[in-house]
């Protein structure tokens, strides 16, 4: 049993925020309450001065496995969610083979078994993410996927993909979509703009390879019904169409990544590869539009695309080098930092995009603290400051090293167990 005393319990779900002691039995929250007595208890933590929060929920992850093992894996995956706070994750299907079956579904899921945190797994849309024919929905939620997605290629062929909405519709299940068409893309990464020309690039990812689709694809929502996520919204166009296709009805979600609202396309000249990732950071007009769009729930979702690469991939040529950032460990530096301290976000609003929106989202009974709910929970103080400069995950591919962020994490707790003390 786990006594925590004292802390300031910020629960986005019921908008509590007072301070309180939270008992812990097993994997459940016994009792919340004020002076609960100390007796009894296998460890009690002071959180005075810290916040207590239900534990943080990424619904875009990948962690290369199977396949990419290399570069991080299902076990070294959840130690970085763990140590970043988060104690639900949902991993993309984009593995080597992909998640398009399901030997390799219930290969992940007997794996995340081991792992310290609650790791889940979505399916491909698509066979070999080809874009052609859907996978079988029924049989692959039936066996564990929690929803589908192609990230990291998008869905090129229209009736393809209002098929596949349809069915995600019929079965009230997300599809999640990685909105980058090809055709205006010609060095992907980098934004097509000042930076890629400064860099002898001649050409980039342009934003319109990210509208066009988004124009398209929440068009279709509206016209089915399905529920939508927009994937790593990065450009102001993109924010305002799915503004306009709220209004409209059309039961469209979107994330944004902590880079996407903490970086421009100029970080690719300080930084080199480790500011290359799909979309690519683009301009501060587009920063600032994420900015308002998560500010006024267009953007109710904060997902790291967690995209762990070797160092040796990523010393490769810039043009060369793969696309993505690891995110887990910095994800809630980087909001309390760049979202709460600057005044655009309370405490409530961000941990709100980091709990329970993306839990309704895929239907999950995680995303709060209350009694008898899951004991996942985070432990951190918002104002102590740290350097992001060790982790957990196999790489390091990120342009945040050497920053100095406020939000130090204290505790991570997963089903009532410590599982990481910071």
């Amino acid at each position: 049993m786990i006594l925590i005393k004292n802390g300031r319990l910020i629960d986005p779900l019921s908008k509590r925020d007072e301070i309180v002691d939270i008992a812990i039995e097993n994997d459940k929250v016994k009792q919340i309450a004020k002076n609960i007595k100390e007796e009894g208890f296998d460890e009690v933590i002071d959180a005075s001065g810290c916040v207590v929060s239900p534990g943080l929920i990424d619904i875009h992850v990948h962690f290369r496995d199977p396949g990419l093992t290399y570069k991080e894996d299902i076990i070294t995956g959840a130690k970085a969610a763990a140590k970043g706070g988060f104690t639900t994750v949902v991993c993309m299907a984009n593995t080597k083979p992909v998640v398009d079956n399901v030997e390799t579904l219930k290969y992940v899921l007997d794996k995340a078994k081991e792992a310290d945190i609650n790791v889940l797994q979505a399916s491909t849309v698509t066979k070999g993410l080809k874009g052609k024919e859907l996978v079988d929905f029924e049989e692959m939620l039936q066996n564990g996927a929690v929803g589908f997605t192609d990230d990291g290629i998008p869905i090129k062929h229209t009736t393809v993909l209002y098929e596949a909405m349809k069915k995600a519709k019929e079965l009230d299940v997300p599809i999640s979509l990685h909105e980058e068409n090809p055709s205006f893309i010609t060095k992907a990464g980098v934004n097509d703009g000042k930076v890629s020309k400064a860099l002898g690039l001649e050409g980039g990812a342009t934003s319109l390879a990210e509208n066009v689709m988004v124009s398209r694809d929440v068009m279709i929502a509206l016209e089915t019904g399905a529920k939508v996520n927009i994937q790593h919204i990065s450009s102001k166009t993109a924010v305002d169409t799915v503004r306009f296709a709220k209004s409209l009805g059309a039961n469209v979600f979107a994330e944004a990544s902590p880079h996407h609202f903490t970086l421009t396309e100029d970080a690719v000249l300080k930084h080199g590869s480790l500011a290359k990732m799909n979309p690519p950071l683009r301009t501060e007009q587009d920063r600032l539009a994420i900015i308002e769009g998560l500010k006024d729930d267009t953007i109710e979702i904060i997902a790291t695309d967690h995209a762990p690469h070797s160092e040796e991939e990523k010393q490769k040529e810039l043009t060369l080098c793969p696309s993505g950032i690891t995110g887990l460990e910095t994800s809630l530096g980087l909001g309390v930092t760049n979202l709460v301290k600057t005044g655009h976000l309370d405490l409530m609003h961000l941990l709100e995009k980091m709990t329970i929106n993306p839990a309704k989202l895929y239907k999950l009974d995680r995303g709060f603290i209350k009694e008898g709910a899951f004991a996942d929970i985070v432990i951190f103080n918002e104002d102590e400051k740290w350097e992001v400069k060790d982790f957990a995950s196999k790489s390091k591919n990120t342009p945040f090293i050497g920053e100095i962020l406020d939000g130090k994490i204290k505790y991570t707790i997963s089903e009532g167990k410590v599982v990481y003390r910071g």
